[in-house]
């Protein structure tokens, strides 16, 4: 990769921070009766009616004599009714819990979507670091299993799919992060605007069910690429390189603090090139 393409990737990379921290700061408030809001928690005011009140990433509290005429519902956080607010529709928490003041109403369904009773918290509440890694490590550990699997079966349905993807990923690394970078934000744009439509909620799973299975494809490209550069001399077959590079690639995912961020660059990659494949063009070739 040449230099001038590691410093726009890095000056894309830190905007796209930039931007998430934006996004997770910023209310999406539809004529006051349609609260979202993207990386933090969500509240309705005392006496404020609201149509859906959603917190990605936070909770979601309604405050006493307020009232959510539809929907409440909080991604990484709980579904807090103080006393005498209510929720006319439906309230559901994953990863949190539904907590009803006496008083308040909830006229729906009621769901909840943890873990088994907080097993990942201490006595404080807090989460505890072991328990968190031990089956952090599980999940990883099993989604590479998956992988090596779903790569087998392509190498052996269509040899030439993750070589193709691993040559791209050679031939074009800044391209494959730019493209990657690009569809992380166009993921996130359509999923607010998606969101404020209310009716294109339904296609938001859609939506993030075909970026986690071309992530998860492109990710295959991205290990053979490690297994190739591994094994520069190409004495192993490509099956063999592939399983190479998603153990190293899996080795990394586990290192505490720096795993997550190991995970999102390989989803990076791996999303932007098979969008390179798929959609980009063969970049003319400089003379020496």
């Amino acid at each position: 990769m040449k230099w001038q393409q590691l410093i726009l990737v890095f000056i894309a990379t830190i905007c796209l921070i930039f931007a998430g921290k934006a996004l997770a700061q910023t209310d999406v408030n539809i004529n006051n009766t349609n609260l979202i809001r993207f990386g933090g928690g969500v509240t309705v005011a005392e006496n404020q009616t609201v149509e859906n009140a959603s917190a990605f990433g936070g909770s979601v509290t309604v405050l006493p004599n307020a009232r959510v005429l539809d929907t409440a519902i909080a991604f990484g956080g709980d579904v807090i009714l103080k006393k005498g607010s209510r929720v006319d529709g439906d309230a559901y928490s994953f990863g949190g819990k539904i907590v009803q003041e006496p008083g308040a109403i909830i006229s729906g369904e009621r769901a909840t979507f943890s873990d088994r009773h907080g097993m990942m918290s201490d006595s404080y509440g807090r989460r505890s670091f072991f328990p968190w890694y031990f089956f952090n490590a599980i999940f990883r550990i099993s989604a590479a299993v998956v992988a090596g699997i779903l790569g087998l079966i392509i190498l052996q349905t269509s040899p030439q799919f993750l070589p193709n993807l691993a040559t791209k990923l050679r031939q074009y690394p800044g391209l494959a992060a730019l493209w990657g970078i690009g569809a992380i934000l166009s993921i996130i744009v359509a999923t607010v605007l998606l969101a404020i439509t209310l009716i294109g909620i339904p296609l938001i799973p859609i939506l993030s069910l075909s970026a986690v299975i071309a992530s998860l494809v492109g990710s295959l490209g991205v290990a053979l690429f490690v297994g190739q550069h591994i094994d520069r001399n190409s004495q192993q077959s490509a099956l063999q390189q592939f399983l190479i590079g998603l153990a190293i690639l899996t080795a990394l995912t586990l290192i505490p603090f720096l795993g997550g961020l190991v995970v999102f660059l390989i989803n990076l990659f791996g999303l932007g090139v098979i969008l390179l494949w798929k959609f980009g063009k063969d970049q003319p070739q400089m003379a020496a």
